[in-house]
């Protein structure tokens, strides 16, 4: 990171540059501007919404890859390719700093990009601040059981930023956002693998949020023997992902759990219903800003990490905090 009397380059790849940006690139957005001056990077043309967002947060150069026409559309989402882009990019934008959305491709992404730079890595990061002249990751360690600072004192550095990390703010003034094309030159290795099949899970699944992105997570249980029915309800209400745990899934319940080899997520509103706490649960969801746990069961462990706990039956509680949620709305 370059000192005071040099402006810092931060390079934000977008997520969906066709369509519009999802919630966590306008957070690595609003986390570049207090860095630095922000610049962004796309695999594809930008739409004409996604630059309106982008004036709007401050970003005024769009470098956006060209890259060879032999490249299928599916294979330049190889995250050899991505970090290969990146690469480019980075020499060319001169950044210093590099911040991607942490998904399971940016994260191996990112591993190349800072092996092909010589850069610092940070997997994970909560929060990204310049402090002593430094880029500083900080992240939760041991399933959420540990906070730590990571400095990194190399001349470039490259973080994942976990979604929620921060609340996205535009700039207090829009700029007009300029597009540049940049030829990418891909080495073979790059393209040594071939996508067969590629399905994007679609960012809203059954009207709600994406479970990994999501600014709140009702999840379930065991303690809803199968009735996922008030956990649907009450996250309809609050506009809210669902998730469960790994039992609940194993069973056949839900489709998507949370936990250390499941979902990892960190929302700003957790409540989790019917849900002991087994520590594989609470190494996937335990960096949540705030959790509420439902619970039968007042010795569950969940209660143990939780900011509000409720004692008593979940088939009861939750109908009763959506209707009073559908009440307040109205």
């Amino acid at each position: 990171m370059r000192g005071n009397t040099v402006t810092t380059n931060v390079l934000v790849l977008l997520d969906s540059p066709q369509t519009q940006l999802r919630s966590a690139a306008l957070e690595l957005l609003t986390i570049a501007r207090s860095l630095g001056r922000p610049k962004a990077v796309a695999l594809a043309s930008p739409s004409v919404t996604t630059l309106a967002q982008l004036g709007a947060y401050g970003v005024d150069t769009v470098l956006q890859a060209e890259l060879p026409t032999s490249l299928s559309k599916d294979d330049a989402h190889l995250t050899a390719v991505v970090s290969a882009t990146l690469a480019t990019a980075v020499r060319r934008a001169h950044a210093d700093i590099v911040l991607l959305s942490a998904t399971f491709p940016n994260k191996e992404a990112a591993a190349r990009l800072a092996y092909e730079l010589g850069a610092g890595l940070v997997i994970d990061a909560a929060a990204v601040r310049a402090e002593d002249g430094k880029a500083v990751g900080h992240k939760r360690v041991f399933a959420g059981s540990w906070d730590t600072s990571c400095e990194v004192v190399t001349e470039q550095a490259v973080f994942t930023v976990r979604a929620n990390s921060v609340v996205p703010e535009p700039a207090e003034s829009s700029v007009e956002t300029e597009v540049i094309g940049f030829p990418v030159e891909l080495p073979a290795s790059a393209t040594g693998v071939t996508v067969v099949s590629r399905e994007e899970k679609p960012v809203v699944e059954g009207g709600r949020p994406a479970l990994a992105e999501a600014a709140t997570v009702v999840a379930g249980g065991r303690g809803t023997d199968g009735d996922f029915g008030p956990i649907e309800e009450l996250a309809d209400v609050l506009g809210a992902a669902v998730g469960a745990t790994r039992d609940a899934v194993y069973e056949g319940w839900f489709d998507t759990f949370i936990g250390q080899t499941g979902v990892t997520i960190a929302p700003r509103l957790y409540i989790g219903a019917g849900i002991s706490g087994a520590p594989h649960h609470r190494g996937g969801m335990q960096a949540s800003q705030v959790i509420v746990a439902v619970n039968n069961d007042s010795d569950s462990p969940l209660f143990e990490i939780a900011d509000f706990a409720v004692v008593g039956d979940l088939a009861e509680v939750l109908p009763q905090a959506a209707q009073v949620l559908r009440e307040h709305k109205g």
